[in-house]
């Protein structure tokens, strides 16, 4: 939901930022961004919208039978040695912790890759 909020074009920044990439979106991510989008307000709205992203990615199914996505995203990246792009405090610190790169927004303007 951070190009939404903070109006900055993801893909260009991250081809900027990483050069060739290929964009992953685990299923769990695409069917809570599903959930939330039917609701009303500015979440939904960024929810839908983060649908329209995620479009543009390959949706990839995880293994992880963790009970959150957060947890499922981390566990997918750790396995597979991918990079991950979040705005989200609590799930960047638990990246960084399990050693997996975060690309995340700085001063609202550019993205920049974080190592543990």
């Amino acid at each position: 939901m951070m190009p939404v909020q903070f109006r900055i074009d993801l893909f260009d920044e991250l081809r900027s930022l990483l050069g060739r990439y290929e964009p992953l979106v685990l299923q769990d991510v695409v069917h809570e961004l599903e959930g939330l989008a039917r609701g009303s307000g500015n979440d939904a709205a960024a929810a839908r919208a983060g649908l329209m992203f995620a479009g543009r990615c390959t949706a990839v199914e995880g293994r992880s039978t963790a009970p959150s996505v957060d947890d499922r995203v981390a566990a997918y990246a750790a396995a597979e040695g991918c990079m991950v792009v979040t705005n989200d405090r609590r799930l960047r610190v638990a990246l960084l912790a399990a050693g997996v790169p975060v690309i995340t927004l700085r001063n609202q303007k550019k993205l920049e890759i974080l190592r543990g």
